[in-house]
């Protein structure tokens, strides 16, 4: 493993820690913040996470929303923000997050933890921006 790996996977941990199960998305990012990622570039559905970091990029392949050849969903934004409320609620587990937000017609979503935006975007460059809280992490 690279030192970039590493440093994700250790900030992915102390995430895991210290977020609460309501409200927990900003833990998780200042976390990933501190440890010197900037952008997270997520891909549905294939669920790919690339992670830009001061150590070197870094990409992970989650399991797949979908096999095969499918039409896309039309990009709703009233049924994204209704996904992300329920996430953000914890009432939903991440992997039932990103299948919303793909049946919402989202196929790209951009995490940028400096700005603390999140942009998720449609097939046809349709996009729904959402700032996330500042916290204080111990």
């Amino acid at each position: 493993m690279s030192i970039a790996i590493d440093n994700l996977n250790a900030a992915m941990q102390r995430a895991a820690v210290i977020r609460p199960k309501v409200g927990g998305f900003p833990y998780l990012a200042e976390s990933l913040r501190q440890a010197g990622v900037t952008r997270n570039i997520w891909s549905l559905p294939a669920c790919q996470s690339l992670f830009l970091t001061s150590q070197g990029a870094v990409m992970t392949q989650g399991v797949p929303l979908i096999s095969g050849t499918v039409d896309v969903p039309s990009f709703n934004r009233k049924a994204l923000i209704r996904a992300l409320r329920i996430d953000q609620a914890g009432e939903s587990t991440f992997p039932e997050f990103l299948a919303a937000s793909w049946s919402a017609g989202v196929v790209r979503y951009d995490v940028d933890f400096a700005a603390r935006k999140v942009a998720y975007q449609g097939s046809n460059g349709e996009e729904y921006v959402e700032d996330y809280p500042a916290v204080e992490l111990n």
